[in-house]
């Protein structure tokens, strides 16, 4: 049988409403509330430690991202734990909560596709994330204007919004776990037990496990271990299997863009020091260029878990 219209007919509908249901929900809010507490938290904390900086610091403002002071880690840390927590919160219960209040088949019953369903189911919980993090980002380049009374330069602030893109990039990789896991499973406690399950795997323990499975399918070599230095094919292969965690690419995103003076992500060789000036900046160009495979490693993540979720989704029965 063949469809009549186009497969996103209805998309805009769908999107509206989820960002209309997800803005006015009481679990967004209330995350949404603790995420702006610890920002605040954060920012103030950072600040106290900033000014022991010298003022002439070109990228000053940016180490109110970074700067942690005991006992509160920084505000990227925070940001990379809460993060996923919201995604998940937003798209863990997206199809099977349709399923479980049998408003599924009512919905494709009227001329509204399963792709735009699940595309505009997809759409609106990223724009509400992504809305949430922009005033998150405002609000923390407005307290630093507030606490340093020092205007960010352009570069800054080019950084700040490349940093700001990325973590929306990331929050997508876990809303498109959340929501094929929505897909797979009927019950939303499972839903959402199995993507923290997972998110807790890839951010405590895979780190953890990256550096004993390296060890162990390239042991250290002996000549390098009598002088104290690490096996260069262990630590090669144990930042691949690293790698495999959005948490970390996330976490080489952030060093290379908010820290210029990163020129690799990795062991750095001599040849890639000859010119160079140490701690000299570099220029955003360059820092986004050497995070570039992480940010594509990212993006694709994203779109081959939705693409999954996509399948799986179209194959399924819907009984009314």
């Amino acid at each position: 049988m063949r469809r009549e219209g186009s497969a996103f007919n209805g998309l805009g509908v769908v999107m509206l409403k989820e960002l209309a249901d997800h803005l006015t929900s009481v679990r967004f809010i209330i995350l949404e509330l603790i995420v702006m507490l610890i920002a605040v938290g954060t920012v103030y904390v950072a600040t106290q430690q900033i000014k022991d900086t010298v003022a002439e610091d070109p990228f000053l403002f940016l180490k109110f991202f970074t700067t942690s002071r005991e006992p509160l880690p920084s505000f990227i840390f925070w940001l990379s734990l809460l993060v996923p927590v919201m995604a998940i919160g937003l798209t863990f219960a997206a199809v099977n909560g349709e399923h479980n209040r049998r408003t599924l088949s009512r919905i494709l019953s009227q001329p509204i596709y399963r792709d735009a369903l699940l595309f505009g189911k997809f759409l609106g919980a990223l724009m509400t994330l992504a809305i949430a993090l922009v005033v998150l980002w405002l609000l923390v380049v407005g307290l630093g204007l507030l606490f340093i009374g020092i205007p960010p330069g352009g570069e800054e602030i080019a950084r700040a919004f490349v940093f700001l893109l990325v973590t929306i990039v990331y929050a997508g990789v876990w809303l498109s776990l959340a929501l094929l896991f929505s897909i797979l499973f009927r019950s939303a406690a499972t839903a959402a037990l199995a993507t923290l399950g997972l998110w807790l795997f890839f951010y405590v323990i895979w780190p953890v496990l990256a550096g004993e499975l390296a060890t162990i399918i390239v042991p250290p070599d002996p000549r390098y271990t009598a002088l104290g230095l690490q096996t260069p094919g262990t630590v090669v292969l144990e930042q691949i299997l690293a790698r495999l965690s959005p948490s970390t690419l996330f976490g080489e995103i952030v060093v290379a863009i908010l820290d210029p003076t990163t020129r690799a992500l990795g062991p750095i060789y001599l040849s890639q020091l000859q010119g160079a000036v140490l701690g000299s900046p570099l220029p955003l160009a360059a820092s986004v260029l050497i995070a570039w495979p992480q940010i594509v490693g990212l993006i694709a993540t994203t779109i081959i878990l939705f693409v999954i979720g996509y399948v799986v989704f179209q194959r399924q029965e819907v009984r009314a």
